[in-house]
């Protein structure tokens, strides 16, 4: 039977809603009314039947008519379900099988919608053509750069022994903490002696070294203070003594915590005899000569010598200062000006809070970071908290902390662990508080340790195909060996360039613009320019096997613009000339090429024959490659004689009718030139016109049905290219 086609009206619409008996693409009117002219002109497509029946599947029996549409609207089993099945034979998922739509943060993959999109495709009778398996957009860079982000190395390790000196707290005196050194032999008067020494204590320190003889009344206290911080550190200089004395006296009293002190050398200028008996602390046990008043509480002794912990430093991210005016942000209820450089903040008596960086000009990866406020405040300020988050709904971080406000200016260090990254806002909340507080700048710092070195090439690429080998075993597990074609590659192929030997190279961070460079994840770079697909089809034919495919398995490799004219074809040039090379190893097979094709017709008749020129030269190179050929995303835009693109509100009945000669040019082009045994399909990319607000093509008529899934010229084009008319 002949299909009726619903005609268009919001009537007609109802009458759907109430009426639909098998699919969108099949029922009877219900009523009849007078029809306007504009609708009595589409009336013939009431005669098309559903496009699928137009596929002569005896001349081609391994053609594919497909369709594109998101997962989720083909499970609800509604109106898109209808439509698919009436209509086609396969299915791509717009998102659903793509890697960020698969892999958290962590790693984790879920793969629930994929199940159940395979599952209801099963019951509607479609096959599922799968996108995609490799590319560089759509990825979790997150996830994937934390997989080769610089290892850190473990804390250095201690040498040998020392002697480890631990006091309880820091008192108010040097000398409420002492230890003492007797000498064999004295220090002389008018003798200039060298002391070195090795030091190191849980947080850094200096301290007074002094020289005497007991009970003689003649302490030298101006030799150089020694200092010790939280790694290892040589110390070294040359004193004169001013009288004859016999003891060292190390006095640490406004220290707590640990010191350490190792390899001491004392000797007499010009001699090389050390003064200090085990000065290493690696002969036996700690010398008597060693020892400490007795009310001092403090204990040493020999140990191990402790590592150095990693070293921190703090890179500068962010600083933000204000100019006089009003409130440079958002308002959130509090509005407080800028003064003379300061966010000037009045007490309204309820609780307050405002913005004191956006999160439009804070970028943060992952990791710690401190934030230092300067601020002035007309007194002590109890209460008052900063918080720093990515975003305000449910999911959204935020890390608040309390800021400790003393009267007068003065600059507050914040702790801000474990951001995991994304764009923060920085909120100063004073709540309640009675104080004026005047805020000049904010500065954030991203807290790196030291003891880190980039991965090598070689383990970034042992890892990362790791990564590439468990993200498509977990997405054949989820298939179950039910989508028998895949997309293995996707937009591999760069648009300008030269590889050196006249074809384009391959799409890299190096070769893109700086925001494609920082959104995408490109795979190949790491993988190798030609390692990269073997990688991806050797796993996708593995896992694939192992998880149940028993049919023949095609691997396509897919990009855009290989229809170009404005370089006369190279891209598909330079695709076919790559397929080559990787597959020169004798293992790795390409199955097949996919043509996006995201085409628009041309009211410059110049122009429109220009690109059917290269729509044909393109199909001929692709024949002549002896792959499969699978025009993989079919959508279509119409462009006036100025160069604009025009919207589907814009658009005359005459522009849609040349759209729907393209499409039929198309089409027959496709069974004309490509051999019956490389012709794998033609999916359409867009089932309807793009709403006003979509991320693709938007407010474009790139549908072959309308927005309310009336049938188009467009259809009739499609329809008559399957049918070779």
């Amino acid at each position: 039977m002949k299909h009726t086609k619903k005609i268009l009206g919001t009537m007609l619409l109802t009458a759907a809603a109430v009426a639909v008996t098998s699919c969108v693409d099949d029922s009877k009117l219900l009523f009849a009314f007078e029809k306007p002219a504009s609708i009595a002109g589409m009336e013939y497509l009431n005669e098309y039947d559903a496009l699928k029946t137009y596929v002569n599947s005896s001349a081609n029996p391994n053609f594919k008519l497909g369709i594109a549409l998101t997962a989720d609207d083909y499970i609800a089993g509604g109106l898109v379900t209808r439509l698919a099945n009436s209509n086609f034979q396969e299915m791509t998922a717009g998102n659903a099988m793509k890697y960020a739509s698969c892999v958290a943060d962590d790693g984790t993959m879920n793969f629930g919608t994929v199940e159940k999109f395979v599952a209801a495709a099963k019951a509607g009778g479609l096959t599922i053509y799968g996108h995609t398996l490799a590319w560089h957009a759509q990825q979790n860079n997150k996830y994937l750069n934390s997989l080769i982000k610089d290892k850190e190395l473990p804390p250095s390790q201690g040498v040998g022994n020392c002697l480890h000196i631990k006091t309880s707290e820091a008192k108010t005196n040097p000398w409420d903490w002492q230890i003492f050194y007797d000498l064999a032999s004295p220090l002389l008067a008018g003798k200039t002696y060298s002391f070195s020494m090795r030091t190191k204590a849980s947080a850094a320190t200096t301290f007074p070294l002094w020289i005497e003889t007991p009970e003689a009344k003649n302490t030298n206290y101006g030799l150089p203070q020694i200092s010790a911080g939280t790694t290892w550190s040589v110390i070294s200089f040359e004193f004169t003594s001013s009288s004859d004395c016999s003891r060292l006296l190390f006095s640490f009293g406004k220290f707590g915590g640990d010191l350490y002190f190792d390899d001491i050398v004392l000797v007499e200028k010009g001699d090389s005899h050390n003064m200090f008996s085990n000065g290493t602390f690696e002969e036996g046990d700690l010398p008597s000569k060693w020892s400490k008043p007795g009310w001092h509480s403090y204990t040493y002794g020999i140990e191990p010598s402790p590592g150095d912990a990693a070293a921190e430093v703090e890179q500068e991210k962010k600083v933000r200062t204000y100019q006089d005016g009003p409130f440079p942000f958002y308002a959130m209820g509090c509005e407080p000006p800028v003064v003379d450089g300061y966010i000037h903040f009045v007490p309204t008596g309820s609780w307050s809070q405002f913005f004191i960086l956006p999160s439009s000009e804070n970028t943060l990866e992952e990791g710690n970071y401190v934030l230092y406020l300067d601020i002035k405040s007309s007194k002590d300020a109890s209460g008052v908290q900063l918080t720093m988050q990515n975003g305000w709904g449910g999911t959204a971080q935020q890390i608040t902390v309390t800021v400790p406000i003393k009267e007068g200016n003065h600059i507050v260090k914040l702790n801000l662990p474990n951001v995991a990254g994304g764009n923060y806002d920085v909120i100063f909340k004073p709540q309640t508080t009675d104080a004026i507080l005047d805020i000049k700048s904010v500065k954030i710092y991203k807290v790196v340790k030291l003891n880190s070195i980039p991965l090598t090439p070689a383990e970034k690429k042992d890892t990362l195909t790791w990564a590439m080998n468990n993200w498509i075993n977990g997405m054949m597990k989820a298939t179950g060996g039910y989508v028998t074609a895949w997309d293995v590659v996707n937009e591999a192929i760069a648009g300008g360039g030269d590889d050196g030997e006249g074809f384009y190279p391959l799409q890299s961070a190096t070769n893109v613009s700086a925001d494609d460079a920082k959104n995408n994840f490109y795979w190949q770079d790491y993988l190798g320019s030609e390692d990269y697909v073997r990688i991806a089809v050797a796993a996708a034919r593995k896992y694939y096997a192992e998880n149940g495919g028993t049919n023949p398995l095609r691997l396509f490799v897919n990009d855009y613009n290989l229809e170009s004219d404005w370089d006369d074809n190279k891209k598909v040039k330079s695709l076919v000339h790559w397929i080559e090379k990787w597959e020169a190893d004798g293992v790795t097979k390409i199955d097949g090429i996919g043509t996006q094709m995201h085409v628009s017709c041309h009211a410059n008749a110049e122009t429109q024959k220009s690109k059917e020129d290269h729509v044909v030269k393109m199909f001929e190179i692709l024949a002549e490659s002896g792959k499969l050929v699978k025009i993989t995303e079919l959508d279509m835009g119409y462009v006036d004689e100025e160069g604009n693109s025009v919207k589907t509100a814009d658009m005359t009945q005459a522009q849609h009718k040349a759209m729907s000669e393209y499409y039929k040019f198309i089409v027959k082009k496709y069974f004309e030139i490509i051999p019956v045994a490389q012709q794998y399909g033609i999916t359409q990319w867009c089932i309807t016109d793009s709403p006003t607000g979509s991320g693709w093509r938007g407010g474009e008529p790139v549908g072959l049905w309308d927005a309310n899934y009336n049938r188009k010229h467009t259809y009739a084009g499609f329809a008559d290219g399957l049918a070779g008319k």
